[in-house]
């Protein structure tokens, strides 16, 4: 992918400029946005080419490229670490049946796994892909809360497939999984102090040679 013009590069009359911090500015000159970005001691990027006038932001050109250098890199060890996921459906499939598989998803997306969603068609069932593009359709509604479409149903064979994506990364899911087990093992510990404390004093009770120590 090529590099932005930035500066003294961005040949063009007038440009609708940008400010550093986001603000619209306007359709200005050429020499305007540079003699703006010059005295901010920021760069002049342009970020919409083929828009009419271009579109230029004033920026750390810098600091933009070694951010979008490691968002790049976090989304491809992401990628490196997602599983995609099968869970495979019958046209007519029951709601027992829905309700395990839909589940099932559930838990691939909290765990930061994508889900191929797939629509096994028998005979003439085939004739019939709208059915599966609204069977499809309600399990994607009733996954929301855990993951987002990212190819919507299409006919793969005799087959109907939709990628669902999960709504948090295999890193954060991960480090969630974590926090979540270890404050159930500190609730599992804080409920049994009591019983332990009874089961002492039960004891030091019954034996007036048992002392207890704090």
């Amino acid at each position: 992918m090529s590099e932005p013009r930035t500066n003294d590069r961005i040949r063009v009359p007038e440009v609708r400029l940008v400010g550093p911090g986001g603000e619209q500015v306007g359709v200005v000159k050429m020499e305007v946005a540079l003699r703006l970005a010059q005295e901010a001691d920021l760069d002049l990027v342009e970020v919409a080419p083929n828009s009419k006038p271009p579109v230029v932001k004033i920026m750390d050109y810098g600091k933009f490229k070694y951010e979008a250098a490691q968002k790049a890199k976090e989304a491809r060890r992401n990628q490196a670490n997602t599983i995609l996921k099968e869970v495979r459906f019958r046209l007519k499939i029951d709601s027992h049946d829905y309700e395990t598989k839909r589940k099932r998803a559930e838990g691939f997306l909290k765990a930061g796994d994508k889900v191929k969603a797939m629509i096994l068609f028998r005979g003439r069932e085939q004739s019939r892909p709208e059915q599966g593009v609204r069977l499809l359709q309600r399990f994607a509604e009733d996954v929301a809360e855990y993951g987002v479409v990212e190819n919507t149903p299409t006919i793969d064979g005799r087959n109907m497939v939709m990628i669902i994506g999960p709504l948090k990364n295999k890193s954060d899911a991960k480090a969630e999984a974590n926090a979540t087990r270890a404050a159930r093992k500190a609730e599992a510990t804080a409920a049994k102090a009591p019983a332990k404390a009874a089961a002492q004093e039960k004891s030091a009770a019954a034996d007036p040679t048992t002392t207890t120590e704090d």
